[in-house]
């Protein structure tokens, strides 16, 4: 899988060539239509993309931000469409880097540890998909749709009830519900569980990105 990075200004490229990505992200393929011909190619990529809250990139410093905050971050934000947005897995909130900070000890767990974890959640989850017999080209949860996730991302009254509630919510998409399935699941594969639990469902939520009216009206 090749990775595809954006810088920290994606709201400034074309927005058709955003939207582009839209159909990759969503089949990992890209179809090229033309009058005598029809071809597609496969195109499964990592996509790691930044941006600034707002065009300024002050939004939380009442000291530097624009006169406009916190409308600038809505009309900034808006650029990107909510479609492609549904299409990123992760999304997490970066804030400043405060001086005391930058004395703090290094975490406990080394990348070489995480590494080493994502491996063994990588090979358990394409020893599940062979042992289910599913198609060839889902070897990870991020493959997986229909009855297969269902199966591998099955919910327990308690995790349907919280999923209900969030999806209300944060009137998630019928792609979001299912993109929180597989983050949910992935979460458990790390720990080396076998059943997702609440706390798997609550933090792959926290990974998904409000709307910025929703965002604004939540923090008002």
């Amino acid at each position: 899988m090749t990775t595809f990075g954006l810088d920290s200004k994606i709201p400034e490229f074309n927005r058709s060539a955003l939207e582009a990505l839209r159909q990759p992200l969503e089949s990992g393929e890209v179809a090229v239509a033309r009058v005598q011909a029809h071809v597609t190619y496969p195109a499964r990529f990592q996509l790691i993309a930044a941006m600034n809250p707002c065009r300024c990139g002050y939004l939380d410093d009442a000291g530097l931000a624009c006169a406009r905050a916190p409308r600038c971050a809505l009309d900034y934000q808006s650029k990107i469409s909510g479609p492609l947005y549904d299409r990123i897995d992760l999304h997490v909130d970066v804030p400043a880097v405060a001086a005391s900070d930058l004395s703090l000890p290094a975490p406990r767990e080394s990348s070489v540890d995480v590494a080493a974890r994502v491996s063994a959640a990588r090979a358990l989850q394409k020893a599940r998909f062979k042992v289910l017999g599913a198609p060839a080209h889902m070897r990870l949860n991020a493959h997986a749709d229909g009855k297969v996730l269902e199966e591998i991302a099955a919910l327990d009254a308690a995790g349907r009830s919280l999923m209900e509630r969030a999806a209300d919510r944060m009137r998630l998409s019928a792609r979001g519900y299912h993109r929180v399935l597989r983050v949910a699941r992935t979460l458990a594969d790390l720990e080396g569980l076998e059943h997702i639990n609440t706390g798997h469902i609550a933090e792959a939520l926290t990974y998904r990105r409000l709307s910025p009216a929703l965002a604004m009206s939540a923090a008002g």
